[in-house]
Parts: structure tokens; sequence; C-alpha cells
């Protein structure tokens, strides 16, 4: 493999042999394969990005942060900052006030399967009020994040939250991110492997650095194990991450065998599912899998995709979104090399000179699938077998009650965006504090920013919806359709990438869209919309049907064709629109759809059906009014 000038990777096979030059930044020694021989090239001198320095400087995640930590300054240095990344942890400020600026600190948690426990839950409120602004925030990878925490307080909060037996660690940073899976309960053994499998990788992937422990526990062990961790022991999952096959995928390293002291090229996220479930948006992630069970419930193995990702940049083609690609079938025994060679791959091989370009995404995208699939194999020995034929992929939210298979139900509460906040006579955190209280309810997070109830006892289920309806929430077939399907990103005042609004702005535009639709009588379509203040796409807006892209104050980007089941990528339709044209650019899409649609066809379907061309040309000719259902 020889990297171009940008630093991506170019592989050539001549029969069974592969040369390969990694990147200037490749971490640690390559061995080599007897079955696909991999020969090193030395790679051209090149300096290192200041990212992959600073990470080496970071003595393991420790420095600069430690010293910044001490300081009587309200924030941290630039250089502490991208260290606090790794310990869950992005400074912000509030760039609507004037003066200096007020730094402040989110805080994300790491959640595998989204799960949290009701004294997890408990902790997370209480910390929000007494040490946070007052809200929780439900995020797109099924876990917490908590705004407005001062510097002087991190170290209390965090302590707190992983003494209890949860972590931050690993929610942020150029590492594996917080594993994710299909949100529904059910019990039912490929669901349960689902989730177990989330908790497997989560933990398999975890940094092994003892920096967290000594920065916020003053070095001590936490009061308790992380709960998942104890959920998964019998996995032996410590003798499988430091395994070492002799091909490379275990480096000299003996604090960070998996990751050396560069960690990641850039982040990394990893989704497991159940055939036909795709509640989770699987095809964005850098690894989905998938669990194959038999007729008689037992895990066979995993259909395992690779090369999913939503980040780009505006004006710049060498990035875009990216739906990821099959590649084949891993039986139980070999998943966790596998998921380990697809991992040291992306660290080995992976862009750290272009930080644009660093995801896995993009080494996929150059060598193609199949020659990807060979590098994969020559890290884990194990030829990948072709892709198994399952069941075809539907969208859930999972919302409402559901029955979850073993006498007990489960409930679906819809939250707007995530944010979970008391507003008038609106008191969605009041009302789940109550209920975790009052039932001691366990809950999941879903990967569409609500949460799920489970192990709920059939009888409390009419206290439960009075408890709701006492705190003035929404039944939840009073809820807009389109506001169920929706995501948008927090965006202002506290993100620093934003460039316009989203989370603050999206209920408007779903009015908006809903009352355009209520005029042309088309009040009974339901249309996924996503909405990001940026274009590095954290609620996932490239894989919606019609989504909304921030490139300017008041100003977005329109997104029209992706699926409603979430297996490919929207395609840009319109640069630019400003939030006062939303009616006047939608009507004639909309238009066009009443004409040219085919029975039963869904908006998303439509419009990759027609492409952006066609669309462009009827609107253009297009007279306002002209068209109703």
């Amino acid at each position: 493999m020889k990297f171009s000038s940008t630093g991506l990777a170019l592989l050539t096979l001549i029969g069974s042999t592969a040369a390969f030059t990694p990147s200037s930044s490749v971490v640690g020694p390559r061995q080599t394969s007897s079955k696909l021989f991999v020969q090193m090239e030395a790679a051209p001198a090149k300096a290192l990005p200041k990212i992959e320095k600073l990470k080496i400087a970071s003595n393991y995640l420790r420095d600069p942060l430690n010293d910044q930590l001490a300081t009587e300054e309200i924030g941290i240095s630039k250089d502490a900052y991208q260290i606090l990344k790794y310990h869950g942890s992005y400074q912000q400020n509030n760039r609507e006030k004037k003066g200096p600026k007020d730094y402040q600190f989110m805080l994300r948690l790491k959640q595998p399967a989204g799960e949290l426990p009701p004294d997890l839950y408990r902790l997370l409120d209480d910390l929000s009020r007494n040490n946070g602004q007052g809200d929780l925030r439900a995020t797109t990878r099924q876990c917490f994040q908590m705004h407005g925490i001062l510097k002087g307080d991190l170290k209390t909060v965090i302590s707190s939250i992983m003494n209890i037996g949860s972590s931050t660690v690993g929610a942020c940073g150029d590492v594996s991110r917080n594993v994710m899976t299909t949100p529904a309960p059910f019990v039912s053994s490929d669901y349960e492997y689902a989730r177990e499998y989330s908790k497997c990788f989560g933990q398999l992937f975890r940094p092994l650095s003892t920096a967290f422990s000594e920065i916020w526990l003053d070095g001590e062990k936490a009061a308790s194990v992380e709960t998942w961790a104890k959920e998964v022991e019998h996995h032996n999952i410590d003798e499988k991450m430091l395994h070492d096959n002799g091909r490379g995928i275990i480096i000299k390293d003996a604090t960070e065998p998996i990751y050396g002291d560069q960690y990641l090229p850039r982040k990394f996220k990893i989704g497991v599912t159940v055939p036909g479930d795709n509640s989770l948006d699987v095809y964005t992630n850098d690894i989905g899998v998938v669990v194959i069970t038999n007729d008689a419930g037992e895990l066979e193995g995993f259909n395992v995709m690779v090369g999913g990702g939503m980040g780009r940049l505006h004006n710049k083609e060498s990035t875009f979104a990216r739906a990821a690609d099959h590649m084949g079938f891993v039986p139980k025994e070999h998943i966790w090399e596998v998921m380990k060679a697809i991992l040291a791959a992306q660290r080995d091989h992976g862009n750290r000179d272009v930080r644009a370009n660093a995801r896995m995404k993009y080494l996929v995208h150059t060598l193609g699938i199949e020659k990807f699939t060979k590098l994969v194999e020559s890290y884990c020995g194990v030829e990948i077998q072709p892709w198994r034929a399952m069941a075809d992929w539907k969208y859930n939210d999972w919302m409402g009650w559901w029955e979850q298979g073993d006498g007990k139900l489960f409930y679906g509460q819809h939250i707007d965006n995530g944010r979970v906040k008391d507003e008038g006579d609106f008191r969605l955190k009041s009302a789940l504090r109550v209920l975790v209280d009052k039932y001691n309810l366990h809950s999941i997070l879903s990967p569409t920013q609500s949460i799920i109830f489970r192990d709920i006892d059939p009888k409390d289920k009419e206290g439960i919806e009075q408890v709701l309806r006492e705190h003035g929430i929404q039944p939840i077939e009073e809820v807009d359709p389109n506001a169920r399907l929706s995501m948008a990103c927090p965006a202002l005042p506290l993100c620093g990438l934003a460039q316009t609004e989203a989370e603050r702005i999206m209920p408007s535009y779903i009015e908006r869209i809903r009352a355009l639709l209520t005029k042309m009588n088309l009040d009974d379509e339901e249309i996924l919309m996503r909405m990001t203040g940026c274009p590095n796409g954290c609620a996932r807006p490239y894989m919606a049907e019609l989504a909304f892209v921030g490139d300017g104050p008041k100003s977005y980007q329109i997104w029209l064709g992706g699926s409603p089941v979430l297996t490919r990528t929207a395609y840009p339709f319109m640069s630019k629109m400003n939030t006062d044209k939303l009616e006047e650019t939608m009507e004639p899409i909309l238009a066009m759809f009443i004409q040219q649609r085919q029975e039963f066809e869904a908006f998303g379907d439509f419009c990759h059906r027609l492409g952006a061309e066609a669309i462009q040309a009827y609107t253009e000719s297009y007279t306002p009014g002209s068209v109703k259902a």
C-alpha cells in the first residue's frame, strides 16, 4: 500500500501478495501474515501533525490536563482541552453572551447499549441540578450528557459517576466511542445477544491508561466496578483483548497494547443490532455488527459491515458522508480477533496526516471493500465469509407501550431533541425522577434521543401514565409523527462548531412542515427529518429523507433522498436556503411528490428515484398553490 500526497492509502494486491506503506505516523511495528503476505516499505519521513504530537506527549492522557485542572483559571488551555475529550468532556462557552468567555464544561457518559440503572439516573438528575445547568440531554449515541459544569466541579461530578459504577471514559476522543444497540428490551435470544455484545465491545476497546483514576479519583479504585463490565466478565474480555496472534494487532506498548500512545487517527464508532431492526442507524458506524442466530435461537456469528460515518466539511469534496459496506459473516469464535483486526487496520493505516480524512470510512472508500477485507484478514488470520441473508431492514423508534416477552412491559417516552427539562407546565425532568423513584425503573436511552423504561409490571401502567399526565407530558398518540422521526443536534449557543441553530429551531420547522403538508392534503405523510447546525453530522442528517444542514446564520443546505429505513445516504439538493424560505422551497418538491410518486412510495425513496436534477427542473416551472393531493 502506498499513500498519496493526502495520506490516503492505495492498495495493490498482486496474487496473494500486498505491499503497504503506512502513514508517516503509523502506530507500532507491523508483523506479517503467512496467508496474506504484507510487505512494509519505508514511508517518506514526515513531521507528525500537532494533534499526534500532543497525544504522544500527553503521557497516556495525563498532560497537560492535570496541571491545567489545578490552576485558578475558569478554563483550560487548548492542548489540555484536547486531552480532556478522552475523559468525556468538552470545554464550551455561551457564544451569545458578550464580554469575557464564561467557560463551562459538557460531560458525556459512556453507556454501552444505552442502559441506565435507576441509581445512576438519580445521580445524574441531582448532579445536573446541583452542578450543571439544570437539564440533561439524551444524545444520538444512547448516552446522557450534562451541560454547564464549572471547572471546579468537574472532579466532583466525574468521580461521583465513576464511583456509582459508570464512566465518562471513551465518550469522546480518538478511541472507540459509546457502543450502540437497538434499544428495544425484548426478552429473546437475538436481542439479548445484541445487548450483551454491545457491552463486550465497549469493554474490549476501553482505554487502559490509569490516568482516569489518577486524575479524578486520586489514584484510588472506583467504589463500584462498571455495571456493564460485571455483566460480561464471564467472557474474560481482558484475556481476549490482550491475546496476541503475532500478526500486528497487539503492539509493543505496555500501557495501551491496542491503541498505543497515539490512540486512533480519529473517533471510532460501533453499533450492534439484530436482523431487520435498524433503529440505531447501523450503517453510520465504523463497524456495524448484526447478530445471526439459528432456528433454535443459538448464536452462530455476526454479519459485519464497515466504513460508515457522517462527518464532512462544507465546500470540501474530499470529505463526505458514507454508509457502511457489507464486509461479510464472522463465526462467533472469531469475532474478537476480527473486531480487533478492523480497529488495528484503521490504527495503522488511517490517515493521521489530514484530520478531515482520518475516519475509517475514507480508508474503506479508498481501498474498496474487497481490499479492505484482505487487509483485515491479514491482521486476524481469519477468512471473512460471505454475508448471510437476513430479514429486510425496518425502522422503529420503539415509543409507546410494548410487551417485552416475559410478561412485563416497556414504555418509550419521546423527548424532543433529547432535552430533559422542566419548562412551564411541561415538566419532563420532574416526571422522569418521580417514575424512577416510585417504580425504581431501569431505562435505556434510544438512538433517537428518547428514553425507554423497561421491566414494567403491567399493574403499574396506569400509574405511570398518570404521572406523565400530571407533569404535562403528551401521550405518544398526540405527538406529531414527524416530531417522533426527527432529530437535531444542540448547536447554538454552546457548541463551538455550530454555524446556526438546530435544536432550538427544529420544533418550529416541524410545525411549519406540518402546516404545509396539511395545506397540500398530505396530513398522513410521515417524513424522517433531521437538522444540524454544522456539517459534522452529529444528528446523522445525511441518512434522513429530508435534512437541513447549517451553513451560516439562518441558512441551511437541503439534503434529499435518504432511506426511510436508514440504509443509504441522501444527496445535496440546495446549497443555501434562508430559514424564511422553508415553505417556498418545500412546496414544489411536495407537489412533485403528489403528482409522480409510486403507490406507497416514501418521500425519501421518491427523491432518491427522481434525483436532484429532475426535482430542480420541476421546481423551476412550478406555480405556487397549483397542486394538492
